[in-house]
């Protein structure tokens, strides 16, 4: 029901808020993520790409929480680092948040993640 719920608040929203745990603390961390999803696979884009911290503790440690409108599920977050892959998403995100936003916000190109919504 938890991903029911979670993938219903989806549609009303274009961020989301994910939890990872620390790869040398063992804490969890949250912060507001963008998303790009496409059939049943949601897409994240690290803002500095393999530099930024969340995507080195899902390195370490695959699983993740969401949050989206109050609705939570857990997943397994898969990096993505093959070149072509990684330029489809971000290709996904410049249709989805505009080229101007993704600009003016994402520094690094180089990773991405999908987080399977099943």
């Amino acid at each position: 029901m938890a991903l029911e719920d979670f993938t219903k608040a989806l549609k009303d929203t274009d961020e989301i808020d994910i939890t990872v745990t620390g790869r040398s603390s063992g804490r969890k961390t949250s912060r507001p993520v963008w998303f790009v999803r496409d059939g049943a696979t949601l897409y994240l884009l690290p803002v500095k790409g393999s530099a930024s911290e969340w995507y080195k503790n899902v390195l370490k440690n695959q699983a993740i929480t969401l949050a989206a409108k109050g609705a939570k599920a857990t997943a397994k977050a898969t990096p993505i680092t093959d070149a072509a892959q990684v330029h489809d998403v971000v290709e996904k995100f410049r249709a989805k948040h505009g080229v101007g936003e993704v600009k003016k916000y994402y520094s690094k190109f180089d990773v991405a993640v999908a987080v399977p919504l099943t």
